[in-house]
């Protein structure tokens, strides 16, 4: 019998770069390149909205040329609520709004002397900078939130703020 002087070859392992850069199984690297694509494109589309901040009325709280996220889904099992910074969509696919809520369906809102009134009664704004404002009440409808940036040192002709249907509203800043 006689014996075969040469055992099986083994493979020779891959160059260094191609374990770093593909892995040992390269099937296996390229079905979960393609798991992380589809979650990136359904994350993106159903979930995540990346916004670019453009503007100093969100200041202090968010910065000029900041990038943040809106989630999409922040508001399926509940309504928006004060205090809430949302996005919102008031004309076209790409340009949004970055505002706070602060009057709820079914309430009034004032600025008298600065200060921020809500069916009358103050309302504590830590976020909000300090400002001269006088605006007359405004009732806000069953299907609308009243939003304001928090830089109120601005003019409130420099500002956009009212009243918003809550269909504009598409979601929650995440950060």
């Amino acid at each position: 019998m006689a014996v075969n002087a040469h055992p099986q070859a083994q493979p020779a392992p891959p160059p260094w770069w191609q374990v770093v850069l593909i892995g040992r199984r390269p099937k296996r690297t390229l079905v979960r390149i393609m798991v992380l694509v589809v979650a990136c494109f359904l994350l993106r589309e159903f979930a995540l909205l990346p916004i670019r901040i453009v503007g100093i009325s969100m200041q202090p709280t968010y910065q000029d040329r900041a990038i943040n996220c809106v989630n999409r889904l922040a508001y399926v099992f509940h309504e928006p609520r004060r205090g809430d910074v949302v996005g919102i969509r008031l004309a076209g696919e790409h340009v949004l709004y970055l505002k706070r809520i602060v009057g709820l369906p079914g309430e009034t809102v004032a600025f008298h002397r600065g200060r921020l009134l809500i069916n009358g009664q103050p309302l504590s704004e830590p976020y909000a900078s300090p400002c001269r404002w006088e605006l007359p009440p405004v009732p806000v409808k069953p299907d609308e939130y009243y939003v304001v940036g928090d830089n109120r040192s601005m003019r409130a002709a420099d500002h956009y703020m009212g009243k918003v249907e809550n269909w504009r509203i598409v979601g929650k800043i995440l950060l």
